[in-house]
């Protein structure tokens, strides 16, 4: 998963975190759960600055039966 973080405050962001929604999807395309994950922002991300970061995101096998898959969906971000 990569994702870029344009910081538009007026100062740099130091802490916070990003959280992923990974959706399991079904053969049919039925949304069967969603599995989050957090890590640390990539900081510090000076005021006006754009930061890209890639992480693994991972889901336990036993999670995604044969003939489904994943899809991360959704982020959020929480400064601190």
């Amino acid at each position: 998963m990569t994702a870029s973080f344009h910081n538009t405050g007026g100062s740099a962001a130091r802490s916070g975190t990003v959280t992923f929604g990974t959706h399991i999807i079904g053969a049919l395309g039925i949304d069967w759960a969603t599995i989050e994950s957090t890590e640390d922002l990539p900081v510090p991300i000076a005021a006006g600055a754009t930061r890209k970061k890639t992480w693994t995101v991972c889901v336990d096998a036993w999670r995604v039966p044969l003939g489904m898959r994943i899809e991360t969906r959704d982020v959020s971000v929480q400064g601190e």
